[in-house]
This record gives structure tokens, sequence and C-alpha cells, in this order.
């Protein structure tokens, strides 16, 4: 055999072997691997606005459950769910979160092996026979009628690209290389209205002290202090005690404190008790339940029906004859579900160095004394009077009508304003973080200027 017959031979076993080792590959990637780059994933959702329902599940490993979180539109407001159905400020987050899922595109194929999954950390989290490890974050928008608008799987970081992620939908095996611009967070303080008491410190004319606890067996009060403070022109001074100085950088902190509070967990009080809580006057007989609600958060009734508190409480004063009351209760400690709704995910136990969270049972009430009545006039006389007929009587008349009617809309706006937060603070107990409880739970030294 010549050598030139002999290197036809040999040429052509490689070429078959080369085929055959190209169409026996497990891992082969076929031109068709590439026909949808560029896509859209879900090309028939193009409304972000139509999104009412947002579901992330998440999955934690060291419990090895699933985590859901849920934000939907529920009885004409955004609510959620896993947290009492409270009231989210949702429609904006839900809209550009709903507009970053729209967006994405089918990237670069990366695999189609489901072996490759759990590397990818796309296996859904709600796969009960999967591996605890290589768990993704499934996302789910949905339209009013329930209707699923998008759904599918977020991996990990794609390494050595910024911005890309592995992505997968749930019903197939194909992975995806795609760029992800969203902002999923799972944070139950980035759902809600962060304006909890709806004020501002221009409002704040006088802030209250009350430094007591409560004997829970006897349930007797020992009342330790009683500060006043109150601003003037010349700034803030303690009400009775003109001997001493108020530190006014500890005061502008303190007020900045009470206007921008802020919330990590709700529990909703019984139903009996919210709504003794959302009319004015409410003389509503509480049972057994509420009292035993109450007094789990550290919260009492004294003899006199007087709701307190085993930690003091503070007061508000505003220009608009608003006193909040801000009650302080029992230590809240866990982390997670646990520390934001009361559930049974996260941990509900102490860790050393870890915060003592508070209950916080605020209440809104006008003071009907707080704007002093004006004269009425003596006549109605000068009604209906060009100015060049009336008479002195009748201007001193009209003036006196204007000051009054003055007086009746400055008391309509405050019952208006007091029935508005009494029925947004009604249904919850609000849980407070340490630090939050640290800068508003103060006393006497802590804002005078030392002698």
């Amino acid at each position: 055999m010549n050598e030139n017959k002999k290197t036809l031979i040999f040429g052509a076993a490689a070429v078959v072997l080369l085929i055959l080792a190209i169409f026996s590959s497990p891992g082969r990637i076929t031109p068709e691997a590439f026909l949808d780059l560029g896509e859209k994933f879900f090309p028939t959702f193009t409304d972000p606005n139509e999104a009412t329902t947002l579901e992330v599940m998440d999955y934690d490993e060291a419990t090895a459950k699933a985590k859901p979180f849920k934000v939907t539109f529920k009885g004409n407001r955004w609510t959620i769910p896993s947290h009492h159905d409270y009231p989210a400020d949702a429609r904006d987050r839900l809209a550009r979160t709903a507009a970053g899922i729209i967006d994405i595109q089918k990237g670069d194929f990366r695999t189609d092996n489901v072996a490759d999954h759990e590397a990818c950390g796309v296996i859904d989290p709600l796969d009960e026979s999967a591996s605890t490890s290589g768990r993704g974050q499934r996302v789910t928008i949905r339209a009013e009628d329930d209707r699923v608008l998008a759904d599918l799987i977020l991996g990990k970081p794609v390494e050595g690209r910024t911005g890309f992620r592995f992505v997968r939908l749930p019903q197939q095996s194909r992975v995806y290389v795609s760029q992800v611009d969203v902002d999923l967070s799972t944070k139950f303080e980035d759902w809600i209205d962060t304006d909890l008491l709806r004020l501002s410190e221009a409002k704040i004319e006088a802030v209250t002290l009350r430094d007591y606890s409560i004997n829970e067996r006897t349930l007797s009060v020992d009342n330790r202090d009683n500060i006043i403070l109150t601003e003037g022109s010349d700034g803030w001074s303690i009400r009775g005690a003109s001997s001493q100085v108020v530190d006014s950088a500890a005061m502008k902190q303190l007020v900045g404190s009470i206007t921008g509070l802020s919330i990590v967990g709700v529990r909703p009080k019984p139903e009996g008790l919210s709504a003794s809580l959302k009319v004015a006057g409410a003389r509503t007989e509480l049972t057994q339940r509420d009292i035993v609600s109450l007094q789990e958060r550290g919260f009492y009734l004294s003899r006199e029906g007087q709701l307190l508190s085993n930690e003091g409480e503070l007061q508000v004063m505003t220009i608009d004859g608003i006193l909040y009351t801000l009650r302080f209760g029992e230590v809240v400690y866990g982390t997670g579900l646990a520390l934001t709704a009361g559930g049974q995910e996260g941990s509900g136990q102490a860790k050393e160095g870890e915060g003592e969270n508070r209950y916080l049972f605020i209440t809104a009430d006008f003071d009907f004394n707080y704007f002093k009545e004006p004269p009425k006039p003596s006549d109605a006389s000068f009604v209906g009077k060009p100015d060049s007929l009336l008479t002195d009587a009748d201007r001193r008349n009209r003036q006196q009508q204007r000051a009054h009617d003055e007086w009746r809309r400055q008391v309509v706006n405050g019952q208006r304003l007091a029935g508005e937060l009494s029925n947004r603070f009604a249904d919850w107990y609000y849980v407070i973080s340490a630090d939050s409880y640290d800068k508003i739970h103060l006393t006497r030294s802590d804002l005078i200027v030392s002698q």
C-alpha cells in the first residue's frame, strides 16, 4: 500500500470519528440553542401597570424551607398577605419591578442539562425532590384576574459579568445567561409607607416624657418622672423647671427620631380592641381575649380604665391639636418572619448581641381644648351689607365671625386628622427596632445640660 493511499484511509477514519464524537456528545450545542437569542421571556407582558400581584419565593438552606413573600391588590388596597394583610405602599414599586422583569431577554445559552441546575443556582425553591443547595429565586407576577404574566427562576450571578444572572423558566430545563436589572426586595420595610406618624418637625410644639413602670401583679403604677418640654421663641424648655437647661442638640435628635420613626414588624390587634380605637370616645367593653392580647405585649388597663405600658410612654402635641401617645411595651426578639410578622420562619429566640426590639402602641386624639373658641358676633346684621354701609359694630361682628369660622375650621380639620390617624393605628401593634427605641425612650438626664 503506497503512502498516499494510507494517508487517505487515516484521514477518512479521523473524519468519521470526529462526526461520531460530535453526534454522540451529551452536552453538544446545536444551532437551535441560539434561535431565541435576544427574545423577551414574556413577549405578551408589555404593560407593567397590569401587574397586581408579585410573589417572590426564596429558599432558606439552614431550615430547608421555602420563604414566600407576596404583595397583592386586595379589597381596593395593596396588602402584604404574609404580614396579616398589612397595607403596602406598592403600586409604584411593583410597576418598577414588573418593568424590570419585562425587559429581561434570553441571553447566551448555558445548558439544558438538569444536572447543571444546582451549579447555576436555578433549582426551583418549590421542588421538594431536588437538592437543598443551588435553589434559585422564583418570581411570579399575576394580573388582576389571577392570570400569570411572568414566572421565572433567577439563579446565581454569572462570574465575571456584572449584572448578569442565570435564568430559567420553571417548565423548562434550558438555562440562559441574561442581564437582570430588577430590585427584588423581600424586606417588609421596603414595601410599606415609611412615614409612620405622618408628622413633620415643624408641627411639634410640645413633648412629654412619662417615665413610669407597672407592677404587673397588682397593676399599681410607679411614677418616676413626668417631663413636659415646650418650644418657644428661645428654643426648648422644661415646664416648671426653669433652672434646668435643655440640651438643644439632644432635643433636635429626639424630635428628628420621632418624625422619622419607622417599624420593623407588625401584629394585628383583636377585632374588638381595634373597633374600640376607631371611634372617638368609644366605651367598648373589652373582652378577656382583648386584655390578654394587651398584656402579652406589655400593655395594661388600670383600675380606672386607663391604658398603660410597662416601659412608660411618650406624648407629642402638635399645632393641629393632635396628641400622639406612643406606649412602649415588651421586648420582641427574633429575626426574619418571626420578627416582622410573628411567624414561625426565622428565629424567635434571643441571641448574643441581638437588639431588644419593642412593641409600640400608638394612639392619636384631638384635644378639644387646644383651640380656644372665640366669642360669637352679637348679631349678623353685617351680612350682605356693602363695606360703605357697615357701622363700627358691624365691623366688629364681622371680624368676630371670621375668627369664629377659623376656629371651627381648625376644629373640624383636627377632628378629621385625628380620625384618619386613629384608623391607621387602630388595627396594629407595631414593632420598632432597638435603635429606634433607644432614641425616643429618654429620661430627663438625657435632655438637660449637665450643671
